[in-house]
């Protein structure tokens, strides 16, 4: 079966709540309209005053005096996250209307991060028309990534794989595949693979095809995740396999924090965010 059939079919058994802070731009109407009918979840908009429990949580997640917390509460982006971060909905879906950086912040100032994550990131999951299913990252939010960057999201995007396709196979991505190539973006890539112990570097036929893997004596050729050394390569690349490849990217969905969180793509249909919001409840 699909994999969205299956996190549709699954999303079904017990439908979780989930706010849209954006509910009054079309294509999210639209996407909470087809989730309340097929019973993938509970959409909901934030409510026009926030309840003390959110008030509370939004206090204790930062220890923020009340009159400031209670100025954030005024934007819906900020109501909405303190709402996940009472228990008031399992999930935030927002972005098609609002820049990341502020889809951020909500999440890190209202939820905040896991215990032991130093780094937000994100992922696509890649789905194309020949069946092919991946999570690319990071092509969403980290700009320029140390090494010690990379190995944070190459962990946290080898774990959503393990979740989402139940199996993680990591590339580290360069224009370099082992030592062939030299350069301070290329040591940074072979940094965070001996950090990790995933594959890298690897150019990216090096980690997708297994003949062009041995012809340069690496193993490789069957990655599931990629990921990519800086912002401009990862978006670059998902922007490009939707153009010309036709495949669907669904997210950015964000990893290490306490709850889950989707910051959609400005450009994504209303189809695009039902599948977005059954694929970030499937990793709460």
């Amino acid at each position: 079966m699909d994999l969205i059939e299956t996190l549709r079919d699954a999303a079904r058994t017990d439908p979780a709540r989930v706010v849209f802070p954006e509910a009054g731009e079309p294509r999210i109407a639209q996407a909470m309209a087809r989730l309340r009918d097929d019973g993938l979840c509970i959409p909901v908009a934030p409510p026009d005053t926030a309840s003390e429990a959110a008030l509370q949580a939004l206090i204790a997640a930062r220890g923020v005096k009340e009159p400031i917390a209670r100025r954030m509460l005024t934007k819906p982006l900020y109501r909405a996250a303190a709402m996940v971060a009472a228990g008031e909905a399992a999930a935030m879906v927002a972005g098609v209307a609002t820049p990341t950086r502020r889809v951020i912040e909500a999440a890190a100032l209202a939820i905040g991060l896991r215990d032991g994550v130093r780094l937000p990131s994100s992922f696509f999951l890649m789905r194309f028309p020949d069946g092919r299913q991946m999570v690319w990252a990071d092509c969403g939010l980290n700009v320029d990534p140390t090494a010690e960057d990379l190995a944070d999201i190459a962990r946290a995007s080898a774990a959503s794989a393990t979740a989402l396709l139940g199996a993680a196979r990591v590339a580290l991505l360069s224009f370099s595949t082992g030592g062939s190539g030299a350069g301070p973006s290329v040591d940074k890539v072979r940094t965070a693979a001996e950090m990790t112990g995933f594959a890298g570097p690897l150019q990216a036929d090096a980690a997708l095809n297994p003949a062009i893997a041995a012809k340069k004596g690496v193993t490789g050729g069957v990655a599931n995740v990629l990921v990519f050394p800086d912002l401009d390569s990862g978006n670059i690349a998902y922007k490009l396999a939707q153009e010309l490849a036709g495949a669907q990217a669904l997210g950015p969905i964000l990893q290490g924090f306490r709850r889950p969180v989707c910051d959609l793509s400005r450009g994504a249909t209303a189809e695009d965010i039902v599948a977005a919001t059954v694929v970030t409840l499937a990793l709460g």
